[in-house]
Parts: structure tokens; sequence; C-alpha cells
């Protein structure tokens, strides 16, 4: 696997249009404490933000691709970086870094040390269990699922449940073979 240029991220993220920051934060803030008002159960919204990012990152896949230029990945740990290094910059800002590989290279954590979804955020004592920034999850799982790697994609670690920092845990769950549309009989 060739490594990723260190400024890869950079480039992709300062050709980007942005809008502001906290503008983001504040309506994921509205949103989440919407979902809180209709649902009651923090179980079900954690699974409510889980699958409005799973239908943004289905979509989100093809402006990434688009934009940031890169290619096929090699493999699962490749993938892993490019999000971390590529994607984290280019819709959030920053950028994550990738370890606690398993010996299969199928499973690893994406740690953040900065997350601006929390800007501004206190979680009250009736949210607990709640994964705030869960839309995160949804995302990255439905934007690989639409390149062909079915995943699974949870917090083990939440800086606004008194962990020390942002962990995501990503797991290959399959390789999906790509299918094409039209085949040749002859």
């Amino acid at each position: 696997m060739a490594p990723l240029a260190p400024r890869s991220g950079d480039a992709v993220f300062a050709n980007v249009e942005r809008v502001n920051a906290e503008l983001v934060t504040l309506t994921y803030g509205a949103i989440v404490r919407q979902l809180l008002t209709d649902f009651e159960e923090v179980e079900e919204v954690n699974k409510q933000l889980d699958q409005m990012g799973y239908n943004i990152g289905i979509r989100l896949i093809d402006e990434f691709l688009a934009k940031s230029n890169i290619t096929r990945c090699v493999d699962f740990k490749e993938t892993a970086e490019v999000i971390a290094k590529v994607g984290f910059k280019m819709f959030l800002g920053v950028t994550a870094s990738v370890g606690n590989w398993d010996a299969d290279g199928t499973e690893c954590s994406l740690i953040l040390e900065d997350n601006p979804l929390v800007d501004f955020v206190e979680l009250p004592e009736t949210c607990q269990g709640l994964y705030y920034c869960n839309v995160l999850c949804g995302v990255i799982r439905g934007a690989l699922e639409m390149v062909s790697m079915k995943t699974e994609v949870r917090w083990v670690r939440d800086m606004l449940c008194g962990d020390d920092a942002y962990e995501l845990k990503l797991k290959l769950l399959e390789q999906v073979p790509e299918e094409y549309p039209y085949k040749d009989d002859e």
C-alpha cells in the first residue's frame, strides 16, 4: 500500500466550498434535540441518527469521489486512511488517526481529537447512552456500502460521555463484488 501524501486531505479541503461551521453545528444540534423530543428513547434517537447518516453517506460518496480525485483503494487499510485523512478533512475540517488494527486488517479505530459537531454541546443526565454524533457512523457505513464494502461502524469512546477521545470502530463485514447493470451474452 502506498502511503497517502501527507497533505492530500489539506489539498482537497482547500478546494471545497464551505459553509459556516457554527451554522452546521447549531443546525445539527437542533436536529438532535428534535429527535429527542419526538422519540424520547435515547436508543431510538441513536438509530435515527445512524439512519440519517446512512442516507447522507450514500449520496455524499459521489461528491467525495468527484472532488477528491482519490483512486480506488487497494484494501480496507487504505480505505480507513482515506476516510481519516481526506474524508474527515473534506467534510468536517478535521483529520483522524487510524489505529488498533486487528490481525486480519478488517477492523480498526478512527480517533478524532477534535469534533466540530460537539461545539456548544453538553449532554444532560437524561441523555445517558446518547451517541450525539451517531450520524457519522451512518455516513461512513452508507458511503462505504456504495463502494462495495459492508461495514459495521460504532462509537467506542465519546468525550461527551467523559472519555478522553472520540473513537469510532470500523469493521469490514464483507467486500461485495461489484455488479454491472449490463451483461454481454455473446
